[in-house]
């Protein structure tokens, strides 16, 4: 895809934050974009402000729950007639020590982060296949190589997901399917920091959303003879 122009990309998670930065990139590279968020409420929100950027569609979609990502790729199917481009980066963190964290809080980890990341995958192959093929993007983290202490839940959903990308561009490859992992450090989203505490003042040491979409427009248009399998984005200068 040396070229974006005209492509059809769908962003899960593309409301806010790293989404919102990667959607917004690549309507500027021309593609036309189609984003998913939990209420419909601010995927409208999120269309009507990125509307002048270019082509955009947005539905609401829950994409822990396999029957809402099918509906989300067949209204995806009825707006644009087809998929190009999968970008799973809709994802959440519940971070607590092993000991302490309930079935219902480890679930929202794996069944968003990974299992979401699945249904959606198995979806856009569906459409890719007849197509002659696509470009699947995971947004995982270096929590997904790096643990650390009450990340168990986040930990395992990353680690699966860097396992589950690898075997996806395995499977795949040779059906003209290319897969790509983006792993960034700490980015300055809202996603960032500890739940019930307020980020701290100073993020400028932090990844910047767009740096990301930078990273995922530079993976989409390596020419088709290459495939950039994994990205690891860390900020240079972190605090100490």
């Amino acid at each position: 895809m040396d070229s974006l122009k005209e492509k059809i990309a769908l962003v899960t998670g593309g409301t806010r934050g790293i989404g919102r930065a990667i959607a917004e990139r690549l309507l500027r590279e021309g593609a036309r974009v189609a984003i998913c968020g939990r209420s419909q409420d601010s995927v409208d929100r999120a269309v009507a402000e990125m509307a002048g950027l270019g082509e955009i569609y947005g539905a609401a979609a829950d994409i822990s729950k396999a029957a809402d990502v099918r509906a989300l790729f067949q209204a995806v199917d009825h707006q644009y007639g087809g998929l190009d481009i999968l970008v799973n980066n809709a994802g959440q963190g519940r971070y607590k020590k092993v000991g302490e964290m309930t079935a219902e809080e480890w679930h929202l980890n794996i069944d968003l982060n990974l299992n979401g990341a699945f249904y959606c995958a198995h979806e856009a192959l569906a459409r890719f296949i007849p197509r002659g093929g696509g470009f699947i993007v995971n947004i995982s983290s270096l929590a997904g190589r790096n643990p650390f202490a009450g990340g168990a839940g986040y930990n395992a959903s990353k680690f699966g997901l860097n396992g589950f990308t690898e075997a996806l561009m395995l499977d795949h490859r040779n059906d003209n399917v290319r897969v790509s992992s983006i792993m960034p450090g700490s980015v300055d989203t809202e996603f960032s920091g500890t739940p019930g505490k307020p980020l701290p003042a100073d993020a400028s040491w932090k990844i910047a959303p767009e740096d990301v979409a930078e990273a995922v427009a530079m993976v989409l248009k390596m020419p088709a003879r290459t495939m950039v399998s994994r990205v690891e984005i860390r900020p240079s200068r972190p605090q100490k």
